[in-house]
Parts: C-alpha cells; structure tokens; sequence
C-alpha cells in the first residue's frame, strides 16, 4: 500500500535524495434532536431540516507544508528554535548542517486522540464518540488513503441517538450505543437503544432494540455523503466539496475525478433520495424486539479489506500472557491484534508481509519502524521479520556510489539540539542485527543464507562509510556524530559479524575490530564528566565539541543484541557508565511517572508535548525497560515498566506511538499527544517485548539451546506467557513470584542453558 501523507518537506523524502556518506577509505568491502408519536402508524414524514451538509471551511488549516524533519505522525514544532549547541545561538537557532532545509510555516494535522480508529489496512475507519460520522476532521471510512465514505448520521423517529458509549472491540472494529425515547409514554427513560458495530472493512450495522411496552413504528433515516479526499488533503484542510450522489442498486454512488464509491444497505430501503443523500425505511420493533440494516460501502468496485495479520495463517502467534497482574493479558492481546492489524502484503511478492508504521498518518512501509518492531516480535515467530527482511532487501541500493548497499529511508527530526536524522541509517544498521536474531530465535538456516547477502552489503556500507575514522557520520560526512547511531552501528557490526562466521563469510573480524575500537574510542570522547557522576553525550559536533543534552536515545546504548549461548554483545559503555546511565534513566528528570521522556524535563528546549524533546515514545521506553532488566538493573526497568503499564491501561490497552512527558501524580492520567499514531507498529510490538523482558528469554535455536535470566525482583509477581515461538515450535514459561523461571512447553530437544 502506499498511502498518502500529509504535505510534508524535502526533509521527509527518501533518503535517495540525501547527500552522499564519507569518502570510502582503503577498508575492502565485504563479499557481496423533536418527540414525535411513532406508535401510530402513519407515513415517514421528511426531515425538516435535513441533515445540514458539512461546511467546507470547518476544518480548513494552513495548506503550507510542513517544517524541515516534520513527517507523517510527527507534528511541527512551533516557535522558535532554542539555542543551538554549535557554537551559535540566540534567535537564529543552531547552524544548519549541509543538506537540510529551513523551516516552513507548520500546519495543523487534525487531532487523533479524540477519534477511534478501525485498522484493517489497506482500510481505515475513523470515528468520534459521538458515532455519527459528520465528515469533520478525520471522520470517515478509508481505503488505501482515499476517503471513501465521509458523512454517515443516523435518525430515528426524527432524532439523533444521544451518544452512551463509544469504544474499540477489536483492532478492526468499534461498538457505539446511543438512546433516544421513541414514544410520549416513556417518561423520561429512554425505550430505544441504538447500536451500531463499525468495520474498518466498510460495514456497519445498525440495530435497534426497544425497550417499550407496546409496539413501535418509527421511521429511519441515514444521511449519506462523500469527498473522496485522500488523507494528504485532509490532514492540509485541502479538501473539496462533497460529491453529488446518484441512486445505485440499494443504495448510493458517488463518481469524482480520483475514482468513485457507493453504499448498499441490507435491506434496501423503502426510499432513496439522492439530492440530499439520504436513505429511508420504517421499522416496526414489537415490545422487547429488534430490528437491523447494514451498510457496506465500497471502493472502485472492491470488496471489503481485510487484513493480512488476520487470516488463518497469521505470521504472529496468538501468545497470551496471565498472572498477578491484570493488566498484562489485555495489553499483550490488543497489541497482537494492532500488529495484525498493520501488516500489509507486498502486491508483487503476496508470500511476503510487512508492517506500517502507524494509522491514521503513517498506513506505508517506513523500513527503520518496520525492523524495530519485527526485532521486538520475534518471540511470536520469524514469519513477520522475514518478510519484512525479503521486502526491505528489494529496496536496497546497489548502483556504485557511496550509498551502495543502503534500505532507504525518510529523515526525521531530532529534536531542538540535532539536525534531521536518517532513518535510512537506522535500517541498514538494524537489518543484520534483526537477521541475527531472528536465526537465534528460530529462523531457518536456509532461510538465514537467501537473505545474507543483503545483510552483506549492509556491513560492507557501514565499513565503507567509516573509512578510516572510528565512528559512523551520516546523514552527513560534516554533521554530527550521533550516540544512538553508534550503538545501532556497534550493535550491527557484532551480531553481523557473528553471522558471518557461522555461515563461513570472510569480514567478521574485521568488524569485530572495528567495534573494539569504537568502544575505546566511545568510552572516552562520548562520556561528559560532572559533579554528578557523568552522562553520555547525545552528539559529537563537528568541532569536536559535545552536545551534553541527555534524551530517551541513550536507552539505545543499552540494547546490544543477542549473540550465540544466550549471551548479549559487549555495550559501547563500561560498568560503571552504564550503573550511571541506569540511575539516569531512573531519575526523575527522565522518569515521567508514565514511562520515558523523550529529553530530560531539566534540558534546554524540554517540552512535553515535543514528539522529539519531552514526550514519551513508547518504543525507547521498552528498549530502556528490556536494557536495564538485562544489565541488572531492576529496580529502574521495574519504575518505568509500571509506568508503562499504568498508561497502557488509561489508553485501553491500545498504547500509542507517544504521549506527553507530564509528571504523573495522584490521581492524573497520561495526556494524549494529539497527533500520535494509534496504534503504532513500534508502541504495539512493545507490548510485546515488555512481558518478554521479564522472563529474560534468550534462545539459540542453530545450537539446540535456550536461556532463561528472568528479573528476579518479580515486578508484577507470577507471569505466564503461552503460545510464544522458538525453535519453531510453540513455548510457554512461567516466572515465579520469587522471580524464578520455568519452561512448561517447548520444542523437542532444546536444551535449558545456564
């Protein structure tokens, strides 16, 4: 699928459009609303007056496009730039690096958290709570970016249904209630209630239910309408008028020049008017009875989406998890359904799926989000990652150049202190650790061999890219020297190095050395002494000076990888670093009470809300939860896991990619971000690794072994999790109270290790 952003700036593009990486060195390169009285029967009266059409400027915004590093799920910082951490500052900001681009006006992206949103990609459905979908903001049903269907407001007996109650069954569906008396006699009670089920397919069913003593007649009316408007459009306020609807079978078309739609109602009505795009019946509910109609709306001529993760052969396994704590099970279990939900199947290799990075914004394949989450998935099987391994192994370049051997990927914004990052960068890096790992979690060795020459030219970029110097620049051969590029790097060259050795490939020592030298090298030039025990930098400029900023991207520092014998890769810190960062990350400053800000709420340019300088990114939070339970430090992976959970279950269990960094209290709730993605393919696979990092599962499947270092303080005391995948083969492990592991289901003949 590839579905529509909103406008955003050349920042945001492929990263085919980026200057090219350092100059190679001599380093060889790697192998390849009135009562009426409906109990008389009498004809359906029309609505006076009928249901207004959408004014066309109530949710007009700024078309101008969007500031450097702004992408899709990502809003705009407003105001102006804090001081930069390059020698300049004041109100000119920090220098630009070569290759990015100035500012632009912002836009304002139509709120999401407000809205309920239906995933069956390539189809989305967006609602209210209200139910009524009014074609305001985001409201409608979608397929493959076009809005497909905008107004869908319900009548009965003349009036609108009071909204009860709104909320998600399903990853692809949402329930709504509403009540309204249908009769004078019913007091002040309500006698009919309202339900209607939304698809994210495009169905809806609509059922009445009467609670009256007597029997009831009353008219319906649905009024319909739509703009065909794709989301970029939406999200700019660019939107046309609605389209003139004509009468077609049992229900209504509309043509436009991107395409046409239509809705068919079961049964079909008793009347259709297409000049106000409204269709009739009169039902007649008996005492305690119900009536139903359906609609199904359409695109071109399709039929109803469904997603891929959904069919019997779903690439993730259905792992459950139960215990002392409640709150666990339901967040496994929505975040199951949302990657199902997310997966996408490449039309040219139907065999292959991978994942989106979110709806509404982000319905396409972002390479970087796409292998996070695939990493974090693997102990629900190999399917997903090697898929997503397949696809991204079609994109990468292998013309000549100094960008041979790269995934492609957009840039994003760092935040007020860093220039526009590569997310190009961080999937070529994460590619052969991801294919490492997911070999160690089951993946066939043959399987392993046809996708080890992508991982191949991945190590050969990173080698060549580096030259004859110690750490990795890029976007840019003059920009900075970013913390999290390193250990992403660091990470790459062990595990791929490692790979290559089991496999008989030439270049892993040449890796490992490269890595060594990096550690002492980082150890040094990347640690800032102070009188409160130090930090890593975030960045080194290129004068050599350090951006001291401290950010929710040194969690990466602890997420090293997994190597052969249930062993992690060494980390670019040393042990004492490391028990500081740990209490760093632990510290209040970075603590929200709700998981892990962003940027310290004591840093220059610290704003909550900022998606990169203060909100909580459920992603780096899990990556910080699963380091420090893995390095030992339990007590802050614990603070920040309840964290995380606690916001988990104010969100419905349905985390969302980010929300703010406020300080929880007392009685608060975490506030939404109101442009995050939800769900979110990394939020949701964090559900995922979060329960895993408890049991401290760490398999290697080419050995025939298994290792179990769970946390031992037991944070949410007893943890089952069944139905999880190693070996190929289903697995299942309890942790005691006492945080002591035990295996209850796993694979003939792997071994328990130390």
């Amino acid at each position: 699928m590839h579905e529509p952003t909103p406008p955003s700036s050349a920042a945001d593009r492929s990263d085919h459009h980026e200057p090219g990486g350092r100059p190679a060195g001599p380093r060889q390169p790697l192998p390849s609303p009135p009562l009426p009285a409906p109990s008389v029967p009498s004809p359906t009266p029309p609505l006076s007056p009928p249901f207004p059409p959408r004014a066309t400027d109530q949710t007009r915004h700024s078309p101008a496009p969007g500031p450097a590093g702004v992408g899709p799920g990502q809003p705009p910082r407003g105001g102006p730039p804090p001081p930069g951490p390059y020698g300049q500052s004041g109100a000119s900001g920090p220098a630009r690096q070569p290759g990015t681009q100035a500012p632009h006006r912002p836009f304002d992206l139509p709120p999401t958290h407000t809205t309920l949103i239906c995933v069956a990609l390539p189809a989305l459905a967006i609602s209210t709570d209200q139910g009524q979908l009014t074609g305001r903001g985001l409201e409608g049903f979608y397929r493959a970016g076009r809005r497909v269907l905008s107004r869908c407001q319900i009548r009965v007996a003349g009036r609108e249904p009071l909204a009860i109650q709104a909320r998600m069954t399903a990853a692809d569906r949402a329930r709504f209630v509403g009540t309204l008396r249908a009769s004078p006699q019913a007091g002040p009670d309500p006698d009919v209630v309202v339900e209607r089920v939304r698809h994210a397919d495009g169905t809806e069913r609509i059922t009445l239910h009467s609670a009256s003593l007597r029997p009831l007649r009353v008219p319906v009316e649905v009024a319909l309408a739509t703009d065909l408007a794709d989301l970029a459009a939406i999200a700019s306020g660019s939107t046309g008028p609605e389209l003139p609807a004509s009468v077609h079978e049992s229900g209504l078309r509309w043509t436009g020049t991107t395409g046409r739609s239509s809705v068919t109602a079961d049964p079909p009505p008793a009347d259709m008017l297409a000049s106000a795009g409204l269709l009739r019946w009169e039902f007649e509910l008996p005492p305690g009875g119900s009536r139903s109609l359906e609609l199904r709306v359409r695109s071109d001529g399709t039929g109803p989406a469904r997603a891929v993760g959904r069919t019997a052969t779903s690439s993730l396994a259905a792992a459950r998890a139960s215990g002392d704590d409640p709150r666990v099970e339901p967040l496994l279990r929505t975040s199951i359904e949302d990657l199902q939900a997310l997966q996408l199947r490449d039309p040219a290799h139907p065999s292959d799926t991978h994942l989106a990075a979110g709806a509404p914004w982000r319905c396409g394949l972002a390479p970087a989000e796409a292998l996070a989450a695939a990493r974090m998935t693997l102990p629900l099987g190999t399917r997903l990652a090697s898929g997503i391994l397949r696809t991204l192994a079609r994109t990468q370049l292998r013309a000549p150049g100094p960008r041979s051997g790269m995934i492609p990927g957009p840039r994003r914004d760092a935040g007020p202190h860093l220039p526009p990052g590569c997310t190009g960068t961080e999937a070529t890096l994460l590619f052969p650790a991801l294919l490492a790992e997911a070999r160690r979690w089951g993946l066939p060795e043959q399987e392993t061999e046809v996708l080890l020459p992508a991982a191949e030219r991945c190590l050969t970029w990173l080698l060549t890219t580096v030259g004859d110097g110690t750490y990795l620049h890029y976007p840019h051969p003059d920009g900075p020297v970013r913390c999290e590029t390193q250990a992403h790097a660091h990470r790459a060259a062990l595990l791929g190095a490692d790979l290559l050795q089991d496999f008989g490939r030439p270049g892993a020592a040449e890796l490992r050395r490269w890595a060594q030298a990096l550690r002492g090298a980082f150890r040094e030039e990347f640690w800032i002494d102070d009188l409160g025990g130090g930090r890593p930098a975030a960045a080194r400029a290129p004068d050599g000076s350090v951006v001291p900023h401290l950010g929710a991207t040194a969690a990466h520092l602890l997420d090293t990888g997994l190597l052969g014998g249930g062993e992690l890769a060494p980390g670019l810190l040393d042990r004492v670093q490391t028990e500081q960062l740990a209490r760093l990350l632990g510290g209040p400053a970075m603590d929200s009470g709700w998981g892990l800000r962003g940027l310290g709420a004591k840093e220059a340019g610290y704003n909550p809300f900022g998606h990169r300088s203060g909100a909580v990114r459920v992603h780096e939070t899990a990556v910080a939860v699963a380091g420090l339970a893995a390095a030992g430090y339990e007590k802050e992976a614990a603070s920040l896991l309840r964290g995380i959970l606690a916001a988990a279950e104010a969100f419905g269990h349905r985390l969302p990619e980010m929300y703010a960094g406020v300080q929880r209290t007392d009685g608060s709730a975490p506030l939404p971000h109101p442009a995050a993605c939800r769900p979110a393919a990394t939020a949701a696979a964090a559900g995922v690794l979060l329960p895993i990092a408890l049991a401290g599962i760490r398999p290697d499947a080419p050995a025939g072994t298994l290792t179990l270092r769970p946390v031992h303080s037991a944070p949410l005391g007893e943890l089952v999790l069944t139905g999880l995948r190693v070996a190929g083969a289903p697995f299942s492990v309890r942790v005691s109270r006492l945080g002591l592991a035990m295996v209850e289901e796993a694979a003939d003949g792997l071994q328990l290790g130390a």
